[in-house]
């Protein structure tokens, strides 16, 4: 947690810390939980601290949209870049990172987001800006293998969907082999 010293014996949190308390809030009890009171208990700060970063409520929670949006499109480039003649590698590991359900907080989060989208034009603006960016990153990859644009973007929307639809389901008891059959799918989409 970021602190910078204000006076003798007082810490004084910066507005990342705030931001950042507030996506872990986010994805533990969703959006109606982000609230001053239960944020400045958590970082052990008085409500003051808050108002020196923040507005009010909407200017935090607009922060936490674009920290989170800022992210995810960093997060997208950095796993769909590919060198050349190294596409095919590069879509295995996007399958890979995405449907191996590793980081349950940023799913969470992910999910918190699309049900905060459903409530906010705000939110939801964000969350579009995002999925269209994961999608037109994943037809870019599949377009550097030479597939025409349709078959690219259907490919990519294939990719996404499957992947998090992967994420919210619990499988482990429909098949032995699970691995196998994301092989399998992996090799249907990517091929």
């Amino acid at each position: 947690m970021s602190r910078t010293k204000s006076e003798p014996g007082r810490t004084q949190l910066d507005r990342e810390a705030w931001i950042k308390a507030s996506l872990a809030i986010l994805a533990e009890k969703g959006l109606d939980g982000i609230r001053v009171e239960v944020l400045a208990k958590r970082l052990k700060v008085t409500k003051g601290s808050f108002y020196w970063h923040f507005k009010d409520r909407r200017d935090l929670l607009d922060a936490v949209l674009k920290t989170w949006k800022d992210g995810r499109i960093k997060d997208i480039q950095k796993q769909t870049r590919a060198v050349p003649g190294e596409e095919l590698p590069r879509a295995y590991h996007v399958i890979e990172v995405y449907s191996a359900n590793r980081n349950r907080k940023g799913m969470l989060i992910e999910i918190a987001m699309r049900d905060w989208a459903r409530r906010d034009p705000a939110a939801a603006a964000v969350v579009e800006e995002v999925d269209a960016k994961r999608l037109e990153f994943g037809r870019k990859g599949f377009e550097a293998r030479g597939m025409p644009p349709l078959e690219a973007s259907s490919r990519s929307l294939l990719l996404y969907a499957y992947v998090f639809g992967l994420s919210l389901m619990s499988c482990g008891k429909f098949d032995a082999d699970m691995a196998e059959m994301k092989r399998w799918i992996a090799d249907r989409i990517a091929r």
